[in-house]
């Protein structure tokens, strides 16, 4: 039987879930919504850089990520950010939708997939 292990478990989600060598991430979203998309993106995906790290994984491992914006203007903004802090070489299959999230200030959500290195 294969070990699955959930981090940050709460009573609606969990922040990750690691299971046969793949680490599945909740949709993250900015700690400080004041900030504009490129503060948000930067914030993002540092939570992504650090809970990879906890699961022993890292960006250069990425399977899958899909990219929620409510307003596409922000697109631009979105894509300077992640451009300088995809892995050279490594950038991995991804989406990016059109989507209202639960909070109107939040400008961006990121769902990743990665495996274990």
């Amino acid at each position: 039987m294969t070990t699955l292990q959930r981090f940050d478990v709460g009573d609606r989600l969990s922040e990750m879930a690691v299971h046969h060598g793949t680490v599945y991430l909740a949709g993250q979203v900015p700690d400080d919504a004041s900030q504009d998309i490129r503060g948000q993106t930067a914030q993002v995906l540092a939570m992504i850089d650090r809970l990879l790290a906890r699961a022993g994984s890292d960006k250069s491992r990425l399977l899958m990520v899909q990219i929620f914006l409510p307003d596409l203007a922000d697109f631009e903004g979105m894509n300077a950010v992640w451009d300088a802090w995809v892995a050279p070489g490594h950038a991995p299959p991804r989406a990016t939708v059109q989507a209202r999230l639960a909070r109107p200030e939040w400008k961006i959500e990121i769902v990743a997939t990665a495996a274990v290195a």
